[in-house]
């Protein structure tokens, strides 16, 4: 989460100091604040995308302890399947 919070807070001063900047008539404030925002963003895209990833991976392992949990009758192993699963539908929709 640190990380999510780091590039909301980079994202919102950039664009702040963009304003400012604009406003100001200040070029150089005006830049860095841009270039501030859009690493932050940039940043904040790549863990989204890692995320969803994750949570692509956790679907497909909780579909298969799933169904080999429920064709072998082990209620432990579906059961496992089920919070995999779910634990992946949490981590795509973030």
């Amino acid at each position: 989460m640190t990380d999510r919070l780091s590039n909301t807070y980079n994202s919102t001063m950039g664009g702040a100091k963009q304003t400012v900047g604009n406003t100001l008539g200040s070029e150089q404030l005006a830049s860095s604040g841009a270039q501030q925002k859009a690493q932050a963003d940039a940043k904040q895209s790549a863990a989204n995308a890692q995320t969803h990833a994750s949570g692509v991976g956790n679907n497909i392992k909780g579909a298969a302890q799933k169904a080999v949990g429920g064709a072998t009758g082990d209620q432990s192993m579906e059961a496992r399947g089920h919070g995999n699963a779910a634990l992946g539908d949490v981590q795509r929709n973030v």
